[in-house]
This record gives C-alpha cells, structure tokens and sequence, in this order.
C-alpha cells in the first residue's frame, strides 16, 4: 500500500511569487546638479546647457536615472527639465530624488504595473531568499498592490511562512 510522496505544497494551490521575476535587473546612476553651480551657489542656464550639449550621456545607457541636487542651493525647475530632456531616450527612467529614492521609486512602479488578476483570491508567497536584494520599499509596494485581490499574503517559502494578510470572512447575515 505504497502511494508514493505527496507535496502537499504543490497540492495546497500556493502561488509562488518572486520579486525578481517582476523587478527586472537594472543600474540606477545619478546626476547630482550641485555638480554643476556656479561658485557653489547658483545654476546657471548658459552653462548647464554647454554641459548638456558637450557631455557624452552614452554612459547612462537603460539606467534609472536619479536626478537631484545635494546642496541646499535652489535649482529652478527647468532645470531638471533640461537634464530630462537631454536623457529621455537613453536612460530606461528618470527620477527627481536621490539614488535610493530613485530605486524606490522605480521599483513600486515597475510593480503597481503587474497584472493583479492572475492573484484574485489566490494565496500568494512572497519568496524570501532571492539572488539580489530589493529595497524594503519593493516589499511594501507588492503588498499594497496585491492586498485588494489576494485570498492571503505571506511571506517566506511555501513550507515556512510569516502570513501577512488574510482577506476577512464574508459576514452570515
């Protein structure tokens, strides 16, 4: 009377997610503009346009772009503008923040960008070991995202898991 082993995880009709199959690998690179101030404490048009027209952006190739400026001097907003323009087309996306706002920024939208149907009342597992690390933020941003239409959340592995959320029982009434 040998069945044979059963997976009871296969069987339980848990949805292994893993962040890395939705947050595609990506560079992020910076452009800080207090870089480019006159005397440190002023931008100027004239010479933010040489810069941009004289630069060779080739290295900011499908990056995300982070662009701020990390003095307190006051950069007028045309002047992200003009970096934007010049960069549109060469960067993947251009982000006003810095590097690690970029990536969070980047990553919850690259992730309030997946389908959630296939997630309708489903229970999803939210992989914990993963190859590279993503920000917290990308873990905050799936579960906002998936919260409305998952039957539960958890996160770790299909055999050990930490549950998140679990959608509330309909009312007998």
């Amino acid at each position: 009377m040998h069945e044979g082993i059963v997976n009871k995880v296969a069987e339980s009709g848990i949805v292994s997610l893993d962040l890395e199959t939705i947050v595609p690998l990506y560079t992020v690179k910076s452009i800080d503009l207090s870089d480019h101030l006159w005397q440190g404490l002023a931008l100027r048009e004239a010479d933010l346009r040489d810069w941009l027209k004289t630069n060779d952006f080739s290295g900011y190739q499908d990056c995300v772009l982070a662009l701020y400026c990390s003095s307190d001097a006051l950069i007028p907003t045309w002047a992200y503008m003009l970096v934007a323009s010049k960069l549109t087309g060469i960067a993947r996306a251009i982000y006003h923040g810095t590097p690690a706002e970029t990536e969070a920024a980047y990553v919850a939208t690259t992730i309030r960008s997946v389908d959630r149907e296939p997630f309708k009342n489903a229970r999803v597992v939210v992989k914990g070991c993963s190859t590279r690390t993503l920000p917290a933020s990308a873990f905050i941003a799936l579960t906002t995202h998936l919260q409305p239409v998952v039957k539960t959340l958890m996160f770790g592995e299909p055999c050990s898991t930490v549950p998140v959320y679990k959608q509330p029982r309909a009312k007998q009434g």
